[in-house]
């Protein structure tokens, strides 16, 4: 059904154009008109057409800038101009309110046939592409809230890397550095610090939980995930690492507003904490701050920054250096912890030079927290004893020179550590499976047997084992079990199945098909060919 609307101030005109119209669009077209400027307007925003066909002069207002106004309220209408006038200046007017059609009185019903078929054809389209992006929208309603959790729950089980973490950015359109989080926990009702039936209340949330979020969502521009336990974590995007007063007052008197309404539509109670801001791969921090905040005071809303939640630092010290030096280890990331050491120690002694028992105390701290995560990191075995030098060193060197060597040079050990030991790790364990697999080849085993001997998982051994030999650990057995045949036809006269037996399998037949897929020939025609020479 086409809505078609005709604006002339000429009932002959309305009627001869309204009769074309029925006679050859039949039920397809909804016809309506008006004979004034004024009323045209009237009508388009009752009716709302889909193509108008409008005369120029018509009595008050004309056509033109009847036009104008009706685009400002109908920007998919469209027009097509039938007039008397084929004047210079109303047909550029009119091209630049994208008529159409601009056909002159009198009017031939092939024109306007044709013309009325053309805007048709537009409509459709138009239709077509409303009708894909509801489609899209529609499943974009689907899809974004399970892309949104993804985020939120790979930044609080810091289960990512940073490329997923751009990955999520440009799929949700977050476009700022920072972010802080907000936890929303409910229950039945709040006890002090604390809200109680916390498992029967995340039962019901599940079910109220699209109005939560939609809740969420209008009062914050912000990313929900799903709910764990009876908590909700928020992520809101902000263009800053600080937040100044006038900022957090409202933010808290919005979060309030939220936990009333919430309250309104689910029966459920709600408090919600409100972490600092950070950058998204910091985001935890923030989440943990925001359930800290909850924990230290009994309101309904409570803001990290109002309470005496985490380390403040004295004015222009270098925290991003901490932070930077501690990544780089925790990665093994060598180069930007020499980067980093050498940076914060140059900082320390520029800017406290007489302070050399405090340097000492620091580059201690520093040097065993970064063996620390090298132990974590690693899977370094821990020696209570590896560290008795540490003191006596640091105490005898008064040399900032030589003190900086020894502070970067641990830095370097604990980075290298964190990737050698790990790799050290796994190259024993495969050893350890090689060994197993050549003094049990003859025994029926399996993948799970030798993942047990090592204590680690099937997937885990198996993942190891194909790096470092390049083989699979079917491929590696059938490998050792095939040399070791070859062996025994070369320098034995033991029966093929005797053989067969003596390298693990359990059927002949079996073990001829294995042979001759690796070798080339059968056991048979290997031996009879003249022991290996084939």
């Amino acid at each position: 059904m086409y809505k078609i609307m005709l604006a002339d101030d000429e009932g002959i005109v309305i009627d001869s154009t309204k009769f074309i119209i029925e006679k050859e669009f039949g039920n397809e077209c909804e016809v309506e008109f008006a004979k004034t400027g004024r009323s045209v307007i009237e009508l388009a925003e009752t009716f709302r057409p889909d193509i108008a066909i409008m005369d120029i002069q018509m009595p008050g207002i004309n056509g033109i800038e009847a036009m104008k106004e009706i685009r400002q309220s109908n920007r998919n209408v469209i027009f097509i101009v039938m007039s008397a006038y084929d004047k210079f200046d109303y047909a550029k007017e009119a091209i630049k309110l994208g008529v159409l059609e601009y056909i002159t009185k009198p009017m031939e019903r092939t024109k306007l046939v044709a013309a009325i078929k053309k805007a048709m054809e537009l409509v459709d389209k138009e239709r077509l592409r409303r009708s894909n992006d509801l489609m899209i929208k529609e499943k974009l309603e689907t899809v974004v809230p399970i892309i949104e959790s993804g985020l939120i729950y790979n930044i609080l089980l810091q289960e990512h890397f940073t490329e997923d973490i751009e990955n999520y950015k440009t799929i949700l359109g977050i476009d700022t550095k920072y972010a802080y989080m907000v936890a929303v926990v409910c229950g039945d009702a709040q006890e002090g610090n604390h809200m109680t039936n916390a498992v029967g209340s995340s039962v019901r949330m599940q079910k109220h939980y699209q109005e939560a979020r939609e809740c969420l969502k209008e009062y914050f521009d912000c990313i929900v995930g799903t709910v764990m336990a009876n908590k909700i974590a928020v992520l809101v995007p902000c263009e800053s690492n600080q937040m100044d007063y006038n900022d957090r007052i409202e933010l808290i008197e919005k979060a309030r507003e939220l936990v009333r309404k919430m309250r309104r539509k689910t029966d459920i109670s709600f408090r919600v904490g409100i972490g600092k801001p950070e950058e998204l791969d910091k985001l935890a921090d923030s989440y943990n701050q925001a359930l800290n905040a909850l924990i230290m005071t009994t309101g309904s809303v409570a803001h990290a920054d109002d309470l005496p939640i985490g380390c403040d630092y004295e004015e222009d010290y270098p925290v991003h250096l901490e932070k930077e030096l501690f990544e780089a280890v925790e990665k093994g990331e060598v180069n930007k912890g020499i980067d980093a050491a050498r940076v914060y120690f140059d900082w320390m002694v520029e800017n406290n030079p007489d302070s050399m028992m405090e340097i000492r105390t620091k580059i201690l701290e520093f040097v065993l927290w970064a063996e620390h995560l090298a132990y974590e990191k690693g899977g370094m075995t821990y020696q209570f004893r590896s560290r008795q030098d540490y003191l006596p060193t640091v105490m005898g060197t008064t040399d900032y020179g030589q003190m900086k060597d020894w502070f970067v040079g641990k830095i370097i050990e604990a980075c290298r550590n964190v990737v050698s030991k790990r790799a050290e790790k796994s190259g024993s364990l495969v050893e350890t499976a090689k060994d197993y697999i050549r003094n049990n080849f003859s025994k029926d085993i399996s993948l799970d047997d030798v993942s047990r001997v090592v204590n680690v998982s099937p997937y885990y051994f198996s993942k190891i084992f194909k790096e470092d030999t390049g083989e699979n650990f079917i491929e590696y057995l059938t490998g050792i079990r095939i040399n070791r045949a070859k062996e025994l036809l070369d320098t034995t006269e033991f029966s093929m199945k005797e053989i067969c037996g003596m390298v693990g399998y359990s059927d002949p037949n079996y073990f001829s098909r294995s042979f001759k897929k690796n070798v080339g020939v059968t056991p048979t025609e290997y031996k009879g060919s003249g022991k290996g020479e084939v």
